[in-house]
């Protein structure tokens, strides 16, 4: 029989995407994290990374956390939670303080941090996160770690990313309605950066591009921080709705053809090669040509480049990441994309697959696991002092009565 281990021990990374909700559950251990358990489950209630339905999205999250509790051997109580869709905005922010003492003390970091996120913010914003870039101590730029040194004016430079408030409180409920208590909100593409990038890339300038099936979240990294976060409304969904209406096939089989025989690049596909095509309304199944296929996915993902190579280009920060762009996410296991991406983006690319984690590695060697595991790799670092949540404390106390109540009715 397997040892039991510890709450404390596990670290639980649930995405809750457009196509799929994963759950993925890692050990700490002494060497790092392993992963012990992975669930997934097709995804109903979301659109362009949005829950549009509370009660699918709770079945569905419910079938990925046990199937990923049944590998495990173990029970899962609190997650750390991805959050996408267009209503991410993220923007650089600055604060300065005075140094109380001669040396910086963790709690000048604190103080300059909140000089830095004290900006106006619509009531119906949520703060998610605020990321430290650098410190500036009388001047000196480029400081990571301050605390111990001299000076007297302390500057700080973060990225804040806010999100629409209902759409953190439904990720939230959701959750909880599965009896998961949720221990912080992450960005998709934050948590996705921890697995697929090395901390090279961050230092030379790099932008990771995650294609998932609602939406495609961008994050760029300058000097180590991230400078830049913004998510585009278009994804691997796309993709299947044109193939389905292309080639005259329901979704379903759209989707498991798109994911088959799917290619970015016309030229890799074959002259030769046939795909069968299940028709709608029970006519019979009919052959065609993969190139046809790869006629319509082609054009799409090239907008979506097109869209990203825009987005890289309006940031301001196109000259600064020599490492080029490591796409990532589901989408992105079709052929030819790298390939794809450099001729549109004309930049070097390559596919992110999740690294850094031992354990079931096999099992999540995939770009579509690379928000789960990001996840529980930002989970098992997170520093409790430095972790913002959701500002929106009432949540918790009408989960927490909520809860009170289920254990009343049950006992």
């Amino acid at each position: 029989m397997a040892k039991m281990r510890r709450a404390e021990e596990l670290v639980v990374g649930l995405d809750i995407g457009t196509t799929k909700i994963c759950c993925i559950i890692g050990e700490v251990t002494e060497d790092g994290v392993d992963i012990i358990g992975v669930g997934t489950s097709p995804s109903k209630g979301l659109r362009k990374g949005v829950v549009i339905n509370i009660d699918s999205t709770v079945t569905s999250i419910k079938r990925a956390v046990e199937e990923a509790e049944f590998m495990a051997g173990v029970e899962v109580n609190a997650v750390y939670a991805g959050i996408a869709g267009g209503h991410i905005k993220g923007f650089n922010s600055h604060g300065v303080v005075a140094i109380k003492e001669e040396e910086v003390s963790p709690e000048d970091i604190d103080r300059v941090v909140d000089a830095a996120k004290a900006v106006a913010i619509p009531l119906d914003r949520e703060v998610i996160h605020v990321i430290p870039q650098e410190f500036i101590i009388d001047g000196q730029t480029g400081i990571k770690d301050p605390v111990g040194m001299s000076g007297v004016r302390l500057e700080a430079k973060v990225h804040i990313v806010t999100g629409a408030v209902t759409s953190a409180q439904n990720i939230v409920k959701c959750a909880q309605r599965c009896g998961l208590h949720v221990t912080d909100i992450v960005l998709e593409q934050v948590a996705s950066a921890e697995a697929v990038l090395t901390a090279d890339e961050k230092d030379l300038g790099v932008a990771v591009v995650d294609i998932g099936g609602g939406t495609t979240d961008i994050a760029i990294f300058v000097q180590g921080s991230i400078v830049h976060t913004s998510v585009l409304s278009l994804g691997g969904n796309h993709l299947t709705n044109d193939t389905a209406v292309g080639l005259r096939t329901p979704m379903a089989e759209a989707e498991e053809i798109k994911q088959k025989y799917g290619c970015a690049l016309v030229s890799m596909a074959g002259k030769d090669e046939m795909i069968r095509v299940p028709s709608v309304g029970g006519r019979a199944a009919r052959k065609l040509p993969r190139r046809i296929l790869c006629d319509i996915i082609e054009p799409r993902v090239e907008e979506i480049f097109a869209l990203v190579g825009r987005e890289i280009q309006l940031s301001g920060y196109e000259d600064q990441i020599a490492s080029g762009v490591v796409i990532t996410g589901g989408t992105t296991s079709l052929q030819g994309m790298p390939e794809l991406a450099e001729q549109v983006l004309g930049m070097p690319v390559r596919r992110g697959i999740p690294e850094g984690v031992g354990g079931l590695v096999d099992d999540i060697r995939r770009p579509k696991f690379s928000t789960g595991v990001g996840l529980v790799l930002h989970g098992a670092k997170d520093d409790t002092t430095r972790r913002f949540k959701i500002r929106e404390e009432k949540i918790y106390e009408k989960i927490t009565t909520r809860m009170k109540s289920w254990f009343e009715e049950i006992f």
